[in-house]
């Protein structure tokens, strides 16, 4: 359940920089926001191995 609060912890912190982007055109907020969709697509993978070995170990 940590990492789910990661998760969530992670998308709150990149609305602001999200909004630079696509409200205000600042190109270096859209760099952060890519560097942490990909920190997203891997703490969300870690997650999905970590639920598939829970469900095995079962």
């Amino acid at each position: 359940m940590k990492k789910f609060t990661e998760v969530k912890n992670l998308i709150a912190s990149l609305e602001a920089d999200a909004d630079k982007f696509y409200n205000k055109g600042n190109s270096a907020a859209g760099t952060r926001v890519r560097k942490g969709m990909q920190d997203l697509k891997n703490l969300a993978q870690a997650i999905r191995l970590e639920i598939q070995d829970t469900k095995n170990k079962a």
